[in-house]
């Protein structure tokens, strides 16, 4: 298996992206090492969020929210998955496990920012982000979850069956499209080329192939278990937990109800339905998804 850094030209007229680049080794497993990149804007000492993307995404994703988040006072941090964006990118689709992809962002998320933080999660970024909270709740003072799920087998829907397939056997598995088609809001092209940035190539798109079929939807798939022993923990989190769903995103419309009606901390909040709003709200509503973290954290009262 090779390791790929994506090369650094390619992400040379990014738009509307002026964000230092900072990176942390991380331990792949199976004697590899991997550098995972992430945004860190605003004083080192205000207090902490934490955006995580999802597939096929990017820190890019989160250019319209990361200014607004600095100025109401947090620390931004926003990691590129392994696999997306600028981090390495192993060219091998079975290393890839659900639970390697929540190992390796418990070792970032431990070495860079160990504070209690804010938390926004959207697609993966949820399966990822709401199993640490389950594991470790006192590590997030407050949860803003769009477009996400925390899944425990079942029965999948045929519009994620069409996306699974689609995403293992399409020869032409072009990324930035896919964003602009799941957007309600056009992209312009050098928007879609700043998401077709981190892939020169098909081995480099390893985990973007991969992540679709490693989502535990149905019963007996790695994952299971795990997220199952993970949500009576999730469940009994009581502190701000909102939830700001895409009015026209087929994949997970309606399923928000599952975490407003089960988590302690979403009751009595003013959960919503955006739109316009497809699949990457943050392309969509950015403004709308900050105010509910900013609303959030004060609540919670980890930001003034």
């Amino acid at each position: 298996m090779q390791i790929i850094q994506t090369p650094a030209e390619r992400f040379a007229d990014i738009p509307d992206y002026p964000f230092a680049e900072n990176w942390f080794e991380l331990d792949l497993g199976e004697g590899h090492k991997g550098r995972m990149h992430y945004v860190d804007e605003g004083p080192k000492d205000a207090p902490p969020v934490l955006l995580f993307h999802g597939e096929p995404s990017w820190s890019f994703l989160y250019r319209k929210m990361i200014p607004i988040l600095v100025d109401a006072g947090f620390r931004v941090l926003v990691p590129d998955l392994i696999g997306f964006g600028k981090s390495d990118k192993p060219d091998d689709i079975s290393f890839f496990t659900y639970q390697r992809h929540v190992d390796w962002l418990k070792q970032w998320r431990a070495a860079v920012e160990p504070r209690p933080a804010a938390l926004f999660c959207q697609d993966w970024g949820g399966l990822l982000g709401l199993r640490m909270v389950a594991n470790d709740p006192d590590l997030f003072a407050c949860v803003v979850a769009s477009n996400t799920f925390l899944p425990a087998g079942g029965t999948p829907s045929p519009a994620f069956l069409a996306w699974r397939e689609f995403a293992k056997t399409s020869p032409d598995f072009q990324i930035g499209p896919l964003l602009d088609r799941a957007s309600q809001t056009p992209l312009s092209e050098a928007e879609i080329a700043a998401y077709n940035a981190p892939f020169p190539d098909e081995p480099s798109k390893a985990a973007a192939r991969a992540f679709p079929a490693l989502v535990p939807v149905e019963d007996g798939m790695p994952g299971v278990e795990e997220n199952k022993v993970a949500w009576p923990s999730l469940a009994a989190f009581e502190k701000p937990f909102l939830t700001l769903f895409g009015d026209e995103d087929p994949i997970t419309k309606g399923s928000e109800k599952f975490l407003i009606e089960r988590i302690a901390g979403a009751k009595g909040l003013d959960h919503r339905t955006l739109s316009p709003c497809g699949h990457f709200c943050q392309e969509d509503q950015p403004e709308a998804l900050a105010q509910g973290v900013i609303d959030m954290a004060r609540k919670a009262g980890h930001l003034a």
